[in-house]
């Protein structure tokens, strides 16, 4: 990154902008104790220092992670909520009436009741969700649709993960959080780069320079095209007599 303060300084001023023309009077986002949303807790209290509220919301996660999301809270002087996700995820599982034979469709439940949560807040106090997808997750569809990219504003999506390492520096976030292996929390143990198959260092690599191993360029390119649906707007069917 060139200049990461000037950088850091834009994204503020974006997100000022961004909450004034929609009418809004603050921010809110979840708080999962990973780098990506830490950065964003960081840019969003920076914008709206008395309006910014991260929601830290455990569903059958690892403890870490509720005290990584305080380590930041409390680090960035942040207001937070503590909403509890389990029993809810608990009683829809029991409440659908099949049996559960995917472990991704039943891991993503998860992040869709996050961004309910989020929106259930966001409406309360007229805010804006801001999620924290970088631009290495988002090309290769590594976020769950109608789930963390179910937000109002992404303002990392245009910087790869190294990026967000470099804005988590300037910003002051604890080192903790910069230097652990990201995950999405999903399951125990999980994290991103064993399930994607390969570093971010590759990732970004490859989306800067268009290089890297060979086997790894044609499973990021894969991962490209099949989840260009999650980066749209669902397809409209068009009747021919309106088609010109």
């Amino acid at each position: 990154m060139e200049n990461v303060e000037r950088t850091c300084n834009e994204l503020v001023e974006w997100l000022k902008n961004k909450v004034s023309e929609a009418g809004g009077s603050g921010l809110v986002f979840g708080l999962s104790g990973g780098i990506d949303s830490a950065v964003v807790a960081g840019l969003s209290k920076r914008a709206f220092p008395m309006n910014s509220l991260g929601i830290i919301m455990p569903c059958h996660s690892n403890p870490i992670d509720e005290e990584h999301g305080r380590l930041v809270a409390d680090s960035l002087d942040l207001k937070i909520e503590i909403v509890d996700l389990s029993r809810v995820y608990d009683q829809f599982i029991d409440s659908v009436n099949i049996k559960p034979t995917n472990k991704l469709a039943m891991a993503n439940v998860k992040p869709r009741l996050r961004m309910t949560t989020l929106y259930y807040f966001a409406q309360n106090y007229n805010y804006l969700v801001v999620g924290s997808s970088n631009k290495s997750e988002f090309t290769v569809g590594y976020f769950t649709k109608h789930g963390d990219s179910g937000v109002d504003l992404l303002p990392l999506a245009s910087f790869v993960k190294a990026d967000v390492r470099e804005m988590a520096r300037y910003l002051n976030i604890p080192k903790l959080i910069i230097e652990k292996p990201p995950t999405a929390g999903l399951w125990e143990n999980q994290t991103d780069e064993d399930e994607m198959g390969f570093g971010y260092n590759i990732l970004d690599d490859y989306i800067e320079n268009n290089k890297g191993p060979k086997n790894v360029v044609e499973k990021i390119e894969k991962m490209n095209i099949i989840s260009e649906h999650k980066r749209n707007f669902p397809p409209i069917f068009i009747p021919k007599k309106q088609q010109k």
